[in-house]
């Protein structure tokens, strides 16, 4: 039976540069699930490869066939944007070890839909003021940067990563993101040391 490693982390703690460089660690043999969104597609990005970015009639439609495993809603402030995860044959949990990204709340979802015994959470943390830092450059990439979301977002996950929630959700490790390469090693031994 194989494990769901779920890489957890608020805005801009480098979860998304972490889950793509152990993704790519091809000794881990970890098949990645992609996840879905109905927020606009982001300068850099890929349909099919960050999210697959759909509408809300797709949505609805994925509903009404009972394939979406939990759904999240967040009033931004340029309209209500959902992320969700679908039973759509990506996972075989039976001979493979997969790889996902999410919140706290998608991680307990997908934890219950699964089972406890398949879901290993790996919990990435960075100092509030460099994530800050670093959500304000990559919006700044952007060609049209959305500040206000930016900062609504960085508010939000005061309350939606609150230690109350990370220990209800049953979440003990966690991995400092001081140094990209130092966490990316310690995220893949620590994968290695689950499977092996």
């Amino acid at each position: 039976m194989g494990k769901i490693f779920y890489i957890i982390g608020k805005s801009s703690s480098g979860k998304d540069t972490i889950y793509k460089r152990v993704q790519k660690d091809a000794s881990l043999n970890l098949n990645s699930i992609v996840m879905y969104t109905t927020r606009p597609i982001r300068d850099g990005e890929t349909n099919g490869v960050e999210y697959f970015f759909v509408n809300d009639e797709e949505l609805d439609a994925l509903k009404r066939e009972g394939k979406v495993i939990e759904v999240r809603a967040y009033q931004t402030v340029y309209g209500l944007w959902r992320y969700f995860t679908v039973d759509d044959n990506q996972i075989n949990i039976e001979n493979n070890n997969y790889l996902m990204i999410g919140t706290v709340e998608s991680f307990i979802k997908t934890k219950k839909y699964y089972g406890n015994d398949l879901i290993i959470p790996i919990y990435i943390e960075v100092d509030d003021g460099i994530r800050l830092e670093r959500a304000l450059r990559r919006e700044q990439l952007q060609k049209f940067p959305k500040y206000e979301e930016m900062c609504r977002r960085f508010i939000a996950d005061q309350q939606d990563f609150s230690e109350e929630k990370i220990l209800k959700a049953g979440i003990g490790i966690r991995f400092q993101n001081n140094n990209l390469e130092n966490c990316v090693m310690e995220v893949s031994k620590y994968i290695n040391k689950v499977v092996n």
